[in-house]
C-alpha cells in the first residue's frame, strides 16, 4: 500500500510499514561544501523508500558502539555523500485528529551518526497517535568548520533549522500538527537541542524540548566555541589537510576531511566539533542562554544514564556534572517561573555485559526498539520500554509525562530501572 503526500516543496510517496506510513529520504534542503543549505523542490513524483545518504564520517562498525548499533547486516548503514540533507517521517496509519510532531535528533560527538540508525524507530510512536521525524545534518568538518570567508558559522546546527522549518511548514499535510513539536535529542543531539531552543532562528516553532544526556546548565561538557576558538579548530584542520585556504578546503576529497579526525581529537584534546557563539545562530553561550532567561519558556524533560559519559568506576551517576547540570537547569528555571522542568534518571543495567546504564543505552528502551538488540532482553526490559515510551509521548502530546515536575523539597526525579 501507498499514500501520495503534496508538500509544498513536491509530491512525496511513502509505503506502509508495521502500521505507520514510512516516507524515507525527503530532501528538505541541498547545499555546497562549506555554504548554508538552500531550499529544495521537486517535479513529479519522489518515492521515498530508501534512507538519504549520511554524511561522509568514520567507520562506525568498529568498537562498543559498532556492536552495539551498527553491525546487523538487517539494518545496513546508508550510503555516504555530502548530499546528505534528508529527512524521515513515520505516520500514524489511522490517526486521531491533529497528531503530536516528535522531531529526532541523532547524537555522535558532532562527528558522526544518522538519523537512520536501527536503533531509532516511529512504530511504536504511531501506536500513540504521534508522528516521528529522524534527520541528518552535516557533521564534522563538514558541519562545524568556520572560516573567516564564509557567510556562515554552524552549518550542522542550521542545517537542523532547516529541517525543522521544512516540518514546521509541511507536517500539516502529513497529519500533523505544525504547533505542537517537540524537539528531542541525545548526547551531541540533547546539545542540539539545548542550542535550539537558545536561538532566535527557531521562532516559534518548538512547543516541548527533551535532552537526554547532553543538556543543561554547567554539565562539565562545555560545547560551545566563540568564533576565535572555532576559527582556531578550523586552522589545525586546514594544517592537517596540508591546505591554506578555503578554496583549497572545497576542493578537497571528502575522505580527506574525514582520515584527519583522530589527530584532530587529539591535538584539541576535547570536543572540536559544536555550536559556535557566532552572532547569527548563537548571540550566547548555552549556560549564559539558561542563567539569563534567554531559551524558550517551553516545557523540558531532560536526564541521563547511571553510567553515563564522565561517571567512573563505582561512581553515583547522580554525583556527576551531567546529571548535576540537569538539577541546575530545573532549578534555575524554577528561580525564572518558568515551564516545568521535569527529571529522569536511567539506572537499568543492560543484560548482555557489564557496561551497565551506559551512555546511549536508553535509546533502545524509549524508542521501543529491543528487540533489534542483541543484548538477551527480559521481559522486565520490555515493560520498562513501554512505560518509557508511555512518557515520551505523553509529553509530547500534552507537556507532561505523566510524573510531577521537579521541585527541590521532594526531588522528583524518575528513575527507570
Amino acid at each position: 500500500m501507498e499514500l501520495r503526500i503534496k508538500t509544498k516543496c513536491g509530491i512525496v510517496e511513502g509505503i506502509v510499514e508495521n502500521s505507520c506510513v514510512v516516507f524515507k529520504g525527503i530532501p528538505y534542503a541541498k547545499a555546497k561544501r562549506f555554504e548554508k543549505a538552500a531550499p529544495y523542490a521537486w517535479n513529479g513524483v519522489l518515492a521515498c523508500r530508501e534512507y538519504g545518504s549520511q554524511c561522509p564520517q568514520a567507520d562506525p562498525t568498529n568498537g562498543f558502539y559498532g556492536k552495539e548499533f551498527y553491525t546487523d547486516p538487517r539494518y545496513p548503514l546508508p550510503r555516504m555523500s555530502e548530499d546528505c540533507l534528508y529527512l524521515n517521517i513515520q505516520v500514524p496509519l489511522n490517526p486521531k485528529g491533529k497528531c503530536p510532531v516528535a522531531f529526532w535528533i541523532h547524537g555522535g560527538a558532532f562527528d558522526h551518526g544518522f538519523g537512520s540508525e536501527m536503533e531509532f524507530d516511529g512504530a511504536w510512536y504511531c501506536q500513540k497517535n504521534v508522528i516521528l521525524v529522524t534527520i541528518n545534518y552535516r557533521v564534522g568538518v563538514f558541519g562545524f568548520f568556520a572560516h573567516p570567508e564564509m557567510l556562515s558559522a554552524n552549518l550542522g546546527l542550521l542545517d537542523q533549522v532547516a529541517a525543522l522549518q521544512w516540518v514546521y511548514e509541511n507536517i500539516e499535510a502529513f497529519g500533523g500538527d505544525p504547533d505542537n513539536i517537540t524537539v528531542f535529542g541525545q548526547s551531541a543531539g540533547a546539545i542540539s537541542v539545548q542550542a535550539l531552543v537558545s536561538s532566535e532562528c527557531t521562532g516559534n516553532m518548538i512547543a516541548k524540548a527533551i535532552m537526554q544526556s547532553g543538556g543543561g546548565l554547567e554539565n562539565g561538557l562545555c560545547p560551545e566555541k566563540s568564533l576565535a576558538q572555532a576559527y582556531e579548530v578550523s586552522k589545525k584542520i586546514m594544517s592537517l589537510c596540508g591546505v591554506s585556504t578555503l578554496e583549497e578546503m572545497k576542493r578537497l576529497p571528502c575522505e580527506r576531511l574525514v582520515e584527519i579526525l583522530p589527530q584532530l581529537w587529539q591535538e584539541t584534546g576535547e570536543l572540536p566539533f559544536g555550536p559556535i557563539v557566532d552572532g547569527e545562530f548563537l548571540k550566547e553561550g548555552l549556560d549564559d542562554a539558561v542563567r539569563r532567561n534567554h531559551i524558550k519558556d517551553i516545557p523540558y524533560m531532560l536526564g541521563a544514564t547511571a553510567n553515563d559519559i564522565m561517571v567512573g568506576q563505582n561512581e553515583d551517576g547522580k554525583e556527576s556534572p551531567l546529571f548535576k547540570g540537569c538539577l541546575k537547569f530545573a532549578m534555575n528555571r524554577l528561580s525564572q517561573g518558568g515551564k516545568p522542568t521535569y527529571l529522569y534518571y536511567f539506572k537499568r543495567r543492560l543484560p548482555g555485559d557489564g557496561a551497565g546504564a551506559f551512555h546511549s543505552s536508553e535509546l533502545w528502551y524509549m524508542f521501543g526498539t529491543l528487540r533489534r538488540c542483541w543484548r538477551p532482553m527480559e521481559l522486565r526490559d520490555m515493560t520498562l520500554s513501554k512505560v518509557m515510551i508511555v512518557a515520551w509521548t505523553s509529553f509530547m502530546r500534552s507537556g507532561t509525562p505523566g510524573y510531577d515536575a521537579y521541585e527541590p523539597v521532594e526531588r522528583t526525579i524518575m528513575e527507570w530501572e
